[in-house]
C-alpha cells in the first residue's frame, strides 16, 4: 500500500539546487541508491538524460519507456515520473529551471511536450559527450567572476542540442500546413488552460478562429475532435492525481474544475472504461 498523501509530490530547484542549473554523471549505483527518483513525483524544472550506454527504464505519465544504448530523454516540468530500473548505464543529467534556460529553447521545449526519449544517432553521441564534459568543467571549477554565467551558457549550449534532436525527427516548422500550426498552437493553450476552460469554444475564440474550424483542424491532423484532446488532457490529470495521492474523487473533481462531481464521475468512466475508484484500486501498489 502506498503512503498517503495530499497530493503527488512536487521536487523543486530551490529545495534541490540552489544555482537553478545542477549537471553531473550519474553511476548506475548512485542512481540505484537514490531513492527520491524510484517513487512517483514532479519537478518544477527541465530534466535531461543523456545516455551513452546501458538501460534504462522509465515511466513517466503512465507510459513506461525502456531506453536501450545512446539516447536523451527529456522530462517537462510538471510530468509525473519514476525510475523503474538501471542496468550497466552511462549517464549524464542536466537539471535547469526555466529561469536560466535560454527564452528560444524553452519555447521549443514548451512545443514538443510531452516528449518521449529519443535514439541519438551516432554522428550527435560525440557532439553530446564533448560538450557535457564541457559543461562538468565548468560546473566543478572554482566559482568565481562571471562562473555563474559562463555555467549558465554551457549548459544551455547542451539543451540546446537536445531540443535540435527533438526538432530534427519532428516535421519543420515552415512546412507545416496551417491547420497542423493550428492543432500545435491549440495543444499549448490547452496545456495551460485545461482546468479553467472546458469548451471548444473557449479556445478557438483564443486562437482567433471559429469553433467549427478548429475542430476540422484537430480531426485532420489527430483524428480526433476538439472535446477528444481536452477529455484526454483532464483525464491525465485526474490519473495523476488517482495514482498518486490520497485526494477524495470529489476533490480531485473540484480541483480540475468540476463542481458536477457525478458529471465528472461520468466522464471518466466513459473515457477510461471504468470508474475513478476502480482505477485507483487497481494501481494500489
Amino acid at each position: 500500500m502506498r503512503k498517503s498523501k495530499l497530493s503527488i509530490p512536487l521536487k523543486t530547484m530551490a529545495d534541490e539546487f540552489e544555482r537553478g542549473i545542477y549537471i553531473a554523471k550519474v553511476s548506475m549505483e548512485e542512481l540505484a541508491a537514490y531513492e527520491p527518483a524510484m517513487h512517483a513525483h514532479r519537478d518544477d524544472y527541465h530534466s535531461f538524460c543523456f545516455q551513452e550506454e546501458g538501460t534504462t527504464v522509465i515511466e513517466i505519465d503512465f507510459q513506461k519507456y525502456s531506453i536501450t544504448g545512446p539516447a536523451i530523454a527529456y522530462i517537462h516540468p510538471n510530468q509525473v515520473h519514476r525510475m523503474l530500473a538501471v542496468q550497466e548505464i552511462n549517464l549524464s543529467i542536466l537539471i535547469i529551471n526555466s529561469e536560466n534556460l535560454h527564452p528560444e529553447w524553452l519555447k521549443i521545449l514548451q512545443e514538443i511536450a510531452p516528449a518521449p526519449p529519443l535514439k541519438l544517432k551516432p554522428q550527435a553521441i560525440t557532439l553530446f559527450r564533448e560538450t557535457i564534459s564541457l559543461c562538468l568543467k565548468f560546473w566543478e571549477s572554482k566559482p568565481e567572476q562571471l562562473y555563474q554565467s559562463i555555467l549558465r551558457d554551457s549548459c544551455n549550449a547542451l539543451a540546446g542540442l537536445a531540443a535540435k534532436q527533438y526538432l530534427e525527427q519532428a516535421k519543420p516548422k515552415a512546412k507545416l500546413s496551417s491547420a497542423e500550426v493550428i492543432s500545435s498552437n491549440f495543444r499549448a493553450l490547452l496545456e495551460h488552460h485545461f482546468v479553467q476552460c472546458k469548451s471548444p469554444a473557449v479556445y478557438a475564440e483564443k486562437l482567433n478562429i471559429s469553433a467549427v474550424y478548429l475542430n476540422e483542424c484537430l480531426k485532420k491532423t489527430t483524428g480526433q475532435p476538439v472535446s477528444y484532446h481536452i477529455q484526454q488532457r483532464v483525464i491525465l490529470e485526474a490519473k495523476r492525481l488517482l495514482y498518486h495521492s490520497s485526494q477524495s474523487v470529489k476533490e480531485i473533481a473540484a480541483e480540475l474544475g468540476y463542481d458536477d462531481y457525478p458529471y465528472f464521475s461520468r466522464l471518466f468512466t466513459k473515457v477510461v472504461g471504468i470508474s475513478a475508484l476502480s482505477f485507483r484500486n487497481r494501481n494500489l501498489d
